[in-house]
């Protein structure tokens, strides 16, 4: 995409004001604390156990290792720059910075889907119409594979950012951007496809894979659980028998399971929702200056960390582990 050299427009003022740059930087370290305490203290509880692995924990680790990586190679070098310590990449650095963005952003999409999809499918398989639930639950080897999937794939649909970026200088600004890597250029790093169109094209899929589809299957397998965990409770209000104790027992903690996890769909949602409208609008109306434009990159840049600096604080109060954990930092400090 063409660079060219330009004045400092409304978004670069704001997002070099000094209010802007605190709270981004709460968010960062918010997100980038937050998910280390989760990959410590579930991955610890992992390693500690001698029997059967939790599949629900080993996905809560995932989710906040992709949630970690993102904060790390893309949001807290946003914050240094903001600082005003500019770095720029050559070619070949910049291409692989793009491609790394592209994919942990992607990866962190779908990990956080399969969270959901992980919760809709346990609560299929416990539910009263399914009378046969002998034997083990599902080999740790199909998680294994769906995680490996999972990254596999968003490596492979990463592979454009790979070819078609390239590095500018200070003057440079992006023409095309995308919710899954960038909303300002970074580095130096700018998407460079070999016309409007192409890159518009590459946009369109991404914003239907990454973004429409997993928001769609979230919500799908979400208000499946709840419906699951609704025909639970009549059924248990209908015929309370001693064979069903052992389902009805696993019902409370279903429920609260299925809470924390509608909170963090809503809040992916919401984050993911608002960035994919102001990126968007930005990519369809030809990377117009306009002050509404600018301001909803703003926007877009707030809420791509707001997923990552909360959904640790979500998962915090519905996890025992990590409860408990905070329970006990907090009762030292005070």
């Amino acid at each position: 995409m063409a660079a060219q050299g330009m004045p400092m427009s409304t978004s670069q003022r704001m997002a070099s004001s000094p209010l802007y740059l605190a709270f981004y930087l709460f968010l960062v370290m918010l997100g980038n604390v937050g998910n280390t305490t989760v990959i410590a203290v579930v991955g610890e509880s992992l390693l500690r156990e001698t029997g059967a692995v939790r599949s629900s924990d080993v996905i809560l680790v995932n989710m906040a290792f992709s949630n970690l990586m993102v904060s790390l190679t893309r949001n807290s070098l946003l914050v240094i720059s903001d600082m005003g310590m500019e770095v720029f990449l050559n070619r070949n650095w910049c291409r692989f910075m793009m491609g790394i963005w592209v994919w942990l952003r992607s990866a962190n999409v779908w990990s956080t889907f399969f969270l959901s999809a992980f919760h809709f499918q346990t609560l299929r398989r416990v539910a009263p119409p399914i009378t046969n639930v002998h034997g083990h639950p599902g080999p740790p080897k199909s998680l294994v594979f769906g995680l490996c999937l999972i990254w596999s794939l968003n490596l492979m649909y990463s592979i454009p950012a790979f070819m078609f970026s390239k590095n500018g200088d200070e003057n440079s600004t992006e023409s095309l951007m995308l919710v899954s890597s960038t909303t300002r250029p970074l580095l130096g790093c700018i998407w460079s496809f070999p016309s409007v169109y192409s890159g518009l094209a590459f946009a369109t899929s991404s914003m239907v894979i990454h973004e429409m589809i997993p928001i769609f299957l979230m919500s799908a397998t979400n208000l499946g659980s709840l419906l699951t965990l609704y025909a639970h409770g009549q059924t248990r209000r209908a015929a309370n028998k001693s064979q069903d104790a052992p389902v009805i027992t696993r019902i409370p903690a279903e429920r609260r399971a299925a809470k924390v996890i509608l909170a963090l769909n809503i809040l992916f949602i919401s984050s993911w929702g608002a960035s994919v409208i102001s990126v968007n609008y930005f990519n369809y109306s030809r990377g117009s200056s306009s002050s509404s434009t600018e301001f909803l990159l703003i926007v877009a840049r707030i809420a791509n960390i707001t997923f990552i600096a909360l959904s640790p604080i979500v998962l915090a109060v519905g996890h025992r582990r990590l409860r408990a954990f905070l329970k006990s930092i907090l009762s030292r400090i005070i």
